[in-house]
């Protein structure tokens, strides 16, 4: 009978618990089972007309909430670490965070943005780091290419992810290796295709006309993310405005002799004074790229460092750097790293590593909208090659480096405050 009383009493006292709190903290710290889960629990929240607190800094950068039920449900379910606090416990944390002596903030997120990804109707060989990483977090994401975005599909949206690209009308610059393959000629085709439906005499023209209605995107006050070829492709084609760099082979005819001294780095958003690399052989673009036989860099050692920003005065870089670890493990991709000495003076570096001269991770603003560039491929595969099968997330429920994606993925959602510095 007395243990029988006992069990009554505590269970009588841990339901008396429940009612009285008031929060659910999600940490995000090495206590955390799956990190990247807990970034689709959160986005679930705003789904549901519920704000979501942003603790900057504290314990890896945790999420907190108002309790209920079926939150509660959720992270059971999703299998991420939580746990649920009296509203006294959480004015504690709210007061620790508030003190000017720690790198810490609170942000609030309100709303749940509607993501677009960027990617081909046709099937590619390869994945894409994005789409994998938001169908693992079960965050919800619609499908846009071309014709949506010359279509001015994209004012749907409060955030874009660039596929793995090339916005010079290229094709990769992959025709030496795969241009007998089905995939190829498919994407090839797709292209001219649409060039064609919008009135363009060529696949280059048409793609920079699309980097061009995604630049107006971000301007007018959207969030792009990119990743590998992405990146630098864009720049390319921006600072290559009206200038013929795409060979022969590609197009019809030859490149413009003066297509280097014509470059306008006034119009990129990141990069500046890069050189060109008009063999349409090489898998290269342009210098920007840090060269694995320039890097000196192999899986063994290569790493990159997140910088740590304030927390109280810059909300933007701090919230993309969320993470439990600060340093990153290295992973390769058709455009890997962005040499330093080749990035524009007002972009902010959050991830380098200073021994090869390379950047890795790097934000900015045009006009109300803010863009991120982030090199390599897959962070959990250091060389992915296509036709590899997808990365397993379930594998890697931990992954910083995947984490720095999904950081992007929430920033849309904060209620920002003006950055000081």
């Amino acid at each position: 009978m007395k243990k029988r009383f006992l069990f009554c009493l505590a269970f009588t006292l841990l339901l008396a618990f429940k009612a009285s709190a008031a929060e659910i903290l999600v940490p995000m710290d090495a206590d955390q089972k799956d990190h990247l889960k807990a970034y689709g629990v959160a986005y679930w929240v705003l789904q549901n007309q519920q704000e979501v607190d942003w603790l900057l800094n504290y314990r890896g950068g945790s999420f907190a909430f108002k309790h209920a039920p079926n939150i509660e449900n959720e992270l059971m379910v999703r299998g991420v670490s939580y746990s649920v606090i009296s509203d006294a416990q959480y004015s504690g944390i709210l007061t620790q965070i508030a003190s000017p002596e720690v790198n810490m903030e609170l942000m609030k997120l309100e709303k749940a943005p509607k993501i677009a990804v960027y990617s081909p109707k046709t099937k590619q060989p390869w994945d894409d780091a994005v789409t994998l990483v938001l169908t693992y977090a079960e965050i919800p994401f619609d499908l846009v290419f071309d014709e949506e975005v010359l279509d001015q599909k994209l004012l749907k949206y409060d955030w874009l992810h660039l596929h793995h690209e090339d916005f010079t009308g290229q094709y990769g610059k992959t025709i030496r290796g795969f241009r007998n393959q089905d995939w190829f000629r498919e994407a090839q085709q797709e292209a001219e295709d649409i060039a064609k439906k919008y009135g363009y005499a060529k696949v280059s023209q048409m793609k920079l006309g699309v980097v061009k209605k995604i630049k107006a995107y971000v301007v007018g006050g959207g969030f792009m993310f990119a990743m590998c070829s992405a990146t630098d492709t864009y720049d390319i084609a921006l600072a290559a405005e009206g200038i013929d760099i795409v060979d022969v082979i590609f197009d019809g005819d030859g490149v413009d002799a003066d297509a280097q001294q014509k470059l306008d780095f006034n119009k990129t958003f990141a990069f500046k004074n890069f050189s060109l690399n008009l063999n349409p052989y090489d898998g290269e673009f342009s210098s920007i790229d840090n060269q694995r036989r320039e890097r000196n860099l192999y899986e063994h050692n290569d790493f990159f460092s997140l910088f740590t920003f304030s927390a109280k005065w810059d909300q933007i870089p701090a919230m993309l750097t969320q993470n439990h670890e600060k340093t990153i493990k290295g992973f390769m991709g058709q455009t890997t790293a962005f040499k330093k000495d080749q990035v524009k003076a007002d972009v902010i570096v959050m991830g380098e590593t200073k021994s090869a001269g390379e950047v890795r991770y790097i934000n900015g603003t045009a006009g109300k909208g803010t863009w991120t560039f982030y090199g390599g491929h897959d962070p959990e595969d250091y060389l992915h090659m296509p036709g590899e099968e997808p990365t397993d997330l379930a594998l890697y429920p931990n992954s910083p480096g995947y984490r720095l994606i999904l950081n992007n993925i929430l920033f849309p959602a904060a209620k920002k405050k003006k950055q000081k510095t």
